[in-house]
């Protein structure tokens, strides 16, 4: 296209860091706000693994109390043998062991049930997170994208996604048991002895206090490392894209060079966040340990006193272990937290974008559209400071054939993207049979228009796909009689498998030329009342030419055709030749009329056949 509004790169996609070194999560509650209202369409099933979470742990901590009494017994049976007053009584000890390992047996069977819950809402929620950020993106207005590569836009479906994913089934799942577990196992201790078990509440703010600095010192960096995840799929994509041409040019250090710049980024802030994270486990083991020896000291004296017994002391070692457990699992988890919460930000930030309106109130129809334009005083710049289209003023009657032309970034592909509604003019209008543009809902204003573009874009599957995606309805006949109307048909049978040929991932299995009489075979077959082609022909021999051009004379029978071009010669035929020259029409007229003038028409006709001196 004549004008790219595209944000231009390094050498081969080098977008510049966005963000200062360190940038921190812009809305931590908002985002875990966000997430929980994605999250209570399934209330029902998270409030059914919060009960499985709380009866496999009442199952869980009452296993070392059932077994104390096991312990009880054969300490009181040793003691009474020593003693000569009795034995050990082995039946009543199997019975409790029976009781503790059907007392695990349920807790396992129950927190089994909660994991598939738990496994069920979290696809579910990536599913619909998928589905809506796939949607957003047909409502995302075109200068979002002109502005980011491909890889950036992909990273918050993919790696976004699937790291909220992961850490949303094993967070939440080990938060749940975890609290479940310390408030259950909290009680069972004081049940034995308060002051024991005050001693090993008193862990848990000195526990809370550390994460909480870790978390705010880390957070930032696991939102950076999401980031140039982002912006390291954007460069490889663009680079693997384009590397004929970092090959011809020689590029590949300086790809090598940028790559490197942002893959040290985003080394450097995960190896902080994985670090600082890390940091947390050792830490909660030493409390954990603070918290044993406190309970043994005080265990030791309260057993001589004979306040608590041998049993009673077994049983509350085993529930210091319980409630020390999952204070480290919970530093464990606040790691996949911040990962996770990280990510989702990404993807709630992409779902906060501003959308282009896609509908009207009352919107005008568009079945019978004759194809009659009309602009009237257009004026429209990308940014407020540069104006790039500046007083436009211009009628279409339907049916007719429109060329415009004029030197590289003169405004013309600018013309289509605001007919389109790509943009939205600054001042002025855009007519379409009497109805301003705007009146109309936006995605079927585009339906009235079929396009073929200098870039042409096909897709992996068939050729028969590619043409029926002008119209997906369309008869096989159909789509024959669109083939031959573009010349490509005699071309089609001589493949191997004929229009079931499979187009490869880069479409680089056949020719540009022949990609393009594909792609106006789809325009043919799509049959829409307004046509614009846009450098159709400009990247091909001129043998192809000729056959595009024909092709291109089918297409534009009775319909509405704007055509933008750089060759003159494929555009003599048109009913009016616009000129235009930074953002004005500086002339207009048929071909003769506009050579006949002299002016900068004919000096940039000329200028394109004049001999070269031998």
């Amino acid at each position: 296209m004549a004008e790219n509004t595209r944000r231009q790169h390094g050498p081969m996609g080098g977008r510049g860091p966005i963000g200062a070194p360190g940038e921190k999560a812009k809305d931590f509650k908002g985002t875990v706000g966000k997430l929980l209202k994605y999250l209570g369409g399934y209330k029902v099933g998270l409030i059914f693994a919060l009960i499985f979470a709380i009866v496999a742990t009442i199952f869980s901590v009452n296993g070392p109390k059932v077994l104390s009494h096991a312990t009880d017994g054969l300490v009181d049976g040793l003691t009474a043998k020593i003693q000569g007053t009795g034995e050990i009584d082995f039946g009543y000890i199997g019975t409790i062991l029976l009781m503790t390992l059907a007392i695990y047996a349920a807790s396992a069977l129950v927190l089994f049930f909660m994991g598939f819950i738990m496994s069920t809402i979290t696809q579910k929620t990536c599913y619909n997170l998928r589905r809506d950020l796939t949607a957003k993106i047909n409502r995302m207005p075109v200068s979002y994208f002109e502005k980011r590569t491909v890889g950036e836009v992909l990273s918050r479906i993919t790696n976004d996604i699937d790291t909220l994913g992961n850490g949303l089934n094993q967070s939440v799942t080990q938060l749940f048991t975890s609290i479940a577990t310390m408030i259950g196992v909290a009680v069972m201790m004081f049940t034995i002895n308060v002051y024991m078990a005050l001693i090993t509440i008193c862990i848990v703010p000195v526990s809370l206090f550390l994460l909480g600095i870790i978390i705010k010192k880390s957070q930032k960096y696991f939102k950076r490392q999401q980031e140039y995840l982002g912006h390291i799929n954007g460069q490889v994509e663009e680079t693997y894209g384009g590397h004929t041409v970092v090959k011809a040019f020689g590029k590949e250090k300086d790809v090598n060079a940028v790559f490197d710049k942002t893959n040290n980024t985003l080394f450097d802030s995960a190896w902080k966040s994985q670090f600082m994270s890390g940091m947390m486990m050792p830490i909660m083991m030493f409390v954990g340990n603070l918290g044993y020896v406190g309970v043994v000291v005080a265990g030791a004296f309260l057993a001589m006193g004979g306040t608590v017994t041998i049993g009673g002391i077994q049983a509350f070692i085993q529930y210091v272990k319980s409630f020390t457990q999952p204070l480290q699992q919970i530093a464990q988890v606040i790691t996949m937290l911040q990962s996770m919460i990280a990510a989702a930000e990404r993807v709630f930030e992409f779902l906060d974008e501003e959308e282009e309106d896609q509908t009207v109130k009352d919107p005008a129809p568009i079945e019978n559209v004759k194809g009659h334009v009309e602009f009237k005083h257009i004026s429209f710049g990308y940014t407020p400071d540069k104006v790039v289209i500046k007083d436009f003023n211009q009628e279409v009657q339907a049916g007719k054939q429109i060329a415009i032309v004029g030197p590289t970034g003169a405004g013309k592909t600018t013309i289509v993207k605001l007919l389109m509604r790509f943009y939205d003019v600054n001042s002025g209008e855009i007519l379409v049979d009497g109805r301003n543009v705007k009146d109309y809902n936006r995605g079927e204003l585009r339906e009235a228009f079929g396009m073929v573009l200098q870039d042409t874009w096909l897709f992996k599957g068939t050729i028969m796909e590619n043409i029926r995606y002008g119209r997906i309805s369309a008869t096989d006949e159909e789509v024959y009689e669109a083939a031959k109307a573009a010349h490509v048909h005699h071309f089609i049978k001589t493949l191997p498998g004929g229009y079931n040929m499979e187009i490869n991932e880069e479409a680089s299995n056949i020719s540009q030329g022949q990609k393009q009489l594909i792609t106006i075979a789809r325009a043919i077959l799509a049959n829409n009342p307004i046509m614009i082609l846009d450098e159709a022909t400009s990247s091909v021999d001129t043998r192809t030419e000729h056959l595009i051009q024909s092709a291109m004379d089918n297409l534009m029978k009775g319909r509405t055709s704007f055509v933008i071009a750089h060759r003159l010669s494929t555009i003599k035929n048109a009913d009016v030749i616009i000129v235009m020259k930074e953002g004005d029409v500086v002339e207009q007229g048929s071909h003769e009329e506009l050579l006949a003038k002299g002016g900068f028409y004919a000096e940039l006709y000329n200028s394109q056949f004049e001999e070269v001196p031998a």
